[in-house]
């Protein structure tokens, strides 16, 4: 919880790596369905359902991932993660039928989740308390980052070629070596000694049996459920229903990531002001309003006003969401606590999947409502789970 000082080097580098990840995921697995689709003539029910399998399967594999890093440390499982990635990419790349293809794709998922969270408790264990905040920024920064480098890479070097998924790859295997080559503080060593006295599966079961933690899970689902796939079911509403939705859902994609790289470094300043909870609950106001302004708009005005509301939201929402769980977790147990967190990566399922159906059935207005209400929600969550008092034995 504020053990040690922070390590500038080190930080830092995990958020350039970060940033080159997202790059890597960006230019090869924004454009999957594409793949499925173009090579292997695979139909959107298909293609929906086996890009929805991985994501699903890292969400359970990052517990058990985070407890054996709290016993191994968190280096050795991060480059485990790396290299599995790695081989993912270019088994991806150089996959010849829909198995092959289908089973690389999901072990980079499942190593995808994983790095996540221990990247995430990596450095928490490296930063003094008063620095993460202004990391976590830094670190989501660049990762946003990527995601508007990413894609376009992968447009200009050809979208879902051979040569990409092999050169993501090679720059997951590199960032390997430079992860075993990096500095660490002495204590995680001794961390993991002390955590050895715990077996797995009764660190894993502690995590998931801490009543706060499960309350932020549960509202992290729902908040990751309304910002974390947005463009799934807000791109078909605007171009079915709206004249020129095809143009203002380009306009809003830009729009967001405009505000999220410019608006960061101020969303920052008001969560060291306001505290996380405050912070996390304005920025739930501010998704609630997103939502009901796409409710309201017809044109490119009101969406992109909306969007900046929206968008505002998720980068109050975001760093919160960490901080908090780094608060209620201590340098033993942060691994088992953060890939417990990331069981919440499952609310990127249910938004499209439900969101989408509310959609097609009941209509926009709906959707819009039920996503406002998910906002609304988690934001109780986390305020009740805030409220909870540790009981007898239970270390804060």
């Amino acid at each position: 919880m504020g053990e040690g000082h922070t390590n500038p080097h080190a930080a830092l580098f995990l958020v350039i790596v970060a940033g080159l990840v997202s790059i890597a995921r960006a230019m090869t697995l924004s454009f999957l369905a594409i793949k499925l689709q173009q090579t292997f003539g695979l139909g959107p029910a298909t293609i929906g359902f086996l890009l929805g399998l991985g994501p699903l399967i890292g969400a359970v594999a990052a517990p058990f991932a985070g407890s054996i890093s709290d016993r191994v440390g968190r280096r050795f499982v991060l480059t485990l993660t790396l290299i599995l990635m790695a081989c993912a990419m270019i088994g991806m790349g150089l996959a010849e039928t829909v198995f092959s293809f289908c089973l690389a794709q999901s072990g980079a998922y499942v190593a995808i989740s994983v790095y996540g969270s221990i990247s995430r408790a990596l450095m928490s264990d490296i930063c003094a308390e008063p620095d993460r905040l202004k990391y976590f920024s830094w670190r989501y920064t660049a990762s946003n980052i990527g995601w508007a480098v990413g894609p376009l890479i992968g447009v200009w070097a050809g979208i879902a070629s051979t040569g990409l998924f092999i050169a993501a790859g090679t720059l997951y295997a590199t960032l390997a070596i430079g992860l075993q080559l990096l500095r660490l503080p002495g204590r995680e060593r001794a961390d993991c000694q002390a955590s050895k006295q715990v077996s797995l599966i009764k660190s894993v079961i502690a995590a998931m049996s801490d009543r706060q933690l499960a309350f932020f899970i549960s509202g992290s689902t729902l908040l990751i459920a309304v910002y974390g796939q947005w463009t799934a079911t807000l791109a078909p509403y605007v171009t079915q229903n709206v004249t020129g939705g095809v143009e203002i859902f380009a306009y809003l994609v830009s729009i967001n990531g405009v505000v999220v790289l410019t608006g960061n470094p101020i969303a920052r300043r008001l969560i060291g002001r306001a505290g996380p909870l405050g912070a996390l609950l304005g920025g739930c106001a501010l998704l609630c309003f997103g939502q009901v302004g796409f409710l309201a708009s017809t044109g490119l005005t009101g969406f992109a006003v909306s969007m900046v509301i929206f968008t505002a939201g998720e980068i109050l929402v975001v760093p919160s969401e960490y901080i908090m769980v780094d608060r209620i977790s201590y340098a033993q147990n942060r691994g088992s606590y953060f890939g417990a967190h990331s069981l919440s990566t499952v609310g990127g399922f249910l938004g499209p999947a439900v969101g989408g159906a509310t959609l097609g059935v009941f209509g926009g207005p709906a959707m819009f409502v039920m996503f406002a209400g998910a906002a609304a929600f988690g934001a109780l969550f986390f305020i009740l789970g805030t409220n909870i008092k540790p009981q007898p034995g239970e270390s804060r």
